[in-house]
């Protein structure tokens, strides 16, 4: 298990003064920022996938075969977002759980279902393209079992949506296939300029106590142990140029370097 963290300026100057520690980069499939990062440090990729919504041409299947082998990502990752206009019914769980497997399948047959893993999104969906339906943890579970794939749970996403359906984010989790868990999330929840309640913010009390709870479930092998556990902070362009505080990833880093370290030894 190891610790990645989105790649920035910010990080990569920290990171070359030894101020913080991790295993390696995540990155999105960006030739350019992917080369910068790696004469830094190990890269792994996050694709843009998005199952229900047929982009797989657009990403391209060979471009996802060089990238693999480019870094050594292990991983192709996609999110559960089929949108309204891409079905009849929208409120139809099977209805939603085939237009995903649309997408996942072809994944599978090309990678294996061992290196698919599949992503739970953030809810409301500001842009109010996507229906609840796809947040529902027995159309997430659906997904896995009937896929074979595995799951990237990310926290963040679980806790904006829990807040939505107004249970426990604990709660939510736990109905989700965590015994499928291959890879994990996670940044803080907070508030965005334009007022919205978001992630990818510095992480506050409430989201490290989530973080230790997931570490503590995967330890104690209540949980299947993922390969990475990625804090998703910082990154590249105008989506991350108000989040990518040096003072935050200099805060934040450090923590989680420790917690992952104290479950791999465990």
């Amino acid at each position: 298990m190891q610790l990645a963290l989105n790649y920035s300026p910010q990080a990569a100057e920290l990171l070359r003064l030894g101020r913080i520690q991790i295993d390696l980069y995540k990155c999105p499939d960006w030739p350019e920022l992917i080369e910068q990062a790696q004469a830094q440090a190990p890269v792994y990729v996050h694709f843009p996938l998005v199952a229900g919504q047929h982009n797989i041409e657009e990403v391209g299947l060979e471009k996802i075969e060089a990238l693999l082998a480019q870094t050594g990502t292990y991983f192709v990752n996609t999110h559960i977002a089929p949108r309204y206009q891409d079905l009849s019914n929208p409120d139809d769980a099977d209805e939603v759980v085939q237009a995903v497997l649309a997408d996942v399948m072809p994944l599978v047959e090309r990678f294996g279902a061992e290196r698919v893993i599949v992503e739970n999104i953030p809810y409301p969906d500001f842009d109010e393209q996507k229906p609840r339906t796809v947040i529902l943890p027995r159309v997430i579970q659906r997904v896995v079992q009937e896929s074979g794939c595995g799951l990237l749970l990310d926290i963040g996403h679980a806790r904006l949506t829990s807040e939505y359906l107004g249970i426990d984010t604990r709660d939510y989790i736990t109905q989700l296939p965590v015994e499928r868990l291959r890879e994990v999330h996670i940044t803080g929840v907070g508030i965005s300029p334009q007022g919205q309640r978001t992630d990818h913010m510095p992480m506050t009390s409430e989201d490290w106590s989530l973080l230790e709870w997931t570490l503590a479930s995967i330890r104690r092998g209540m949980w299947a142990r993922p390969r990475i556990i990625a804090c998703e902070y910082g990154g590249v362009g105008p989506m991350f140029e108000w989040r990518s505080s040096p003072a935050a990833i200099l805060e934040d880093t450090p923590r989680m370097y420790e917690l992952v370290r104290q479950v791999q030894m465990a």
